[in-house]
């Protein structure tokens, strides 16, 4: 039975939407794994170190991996795409950026793998196009649907629908 997860997928190096695409099609190949649901494209502004705005997506896919080997192949896809991460610097530049949100209603939170994503209510950039795809997804801890989660975050950081193909 394949398992459904909800992916938050960013960049902000180089051709931006280019690399969420290319990110896209690496997932597609992955065998037993499809993506359901594609967001609207969104551009945002950076947390953290970051200069750049990201350009960030969420999908909804269905996959016969477990949550582990999905977060492996998840690394595998980045680094392939030249993905560089820089030990102690947290939310800096990033070609691609691949977070599980959701998987199943799981709930894990071991040091590799922390599911539901532990961030998502202070997200606004996951937080819309979540709710474009699943807005009545119940997350498992907060025991609230998406829509309610986005309409009382409290990131005030500018999100902005993108048109599509830009």
């Amino acid at each position: 039975m394949p398992h459904r997860a909800f992916l938050g997928v960013g960049s902000n190096l180089g051709d931006r939407t280019a690399n969420i695409n290319e990110a896209i099609d690496k997932l597609l190949a992955l065998p037993d794994t499809k993506i359901v649901r594609l967001s609207s494209f969104y551009e945002s502004e950076p947390h953290g170190d970051a200069k750049t705005w990201f350009v960030n997506a969420v999908m909804e896919i269905e996959t016969e991996f477990k949550a582990t080997d999905f977060l492996k192949k998840l690394k595998s896809i980045e680094e392939a795409m030249g993905r560089k991460r820089v030990k102690g610097k947290k939310w800096g530049a990033r070609i691609i950026d691949l977070d599980i949100l959701f998987f199943d209603q799981e709930i894990s939170n071991t040091r590799n793998l922390k599911i539901p994503h532990p961030r998502i209510a202070e997200r606004r950039f996951v937080l819309l196009p979540l709710a474009e795809v699943a807005p009545q997804m119940n997350h498992p801890v907060l025991g609230q649907t998406v829509s309610q989660i986005l309409a009382g975050t409290l990131d005030s950081k500018r999100v902005a629908l993108l048109p599509p193909g830009a």
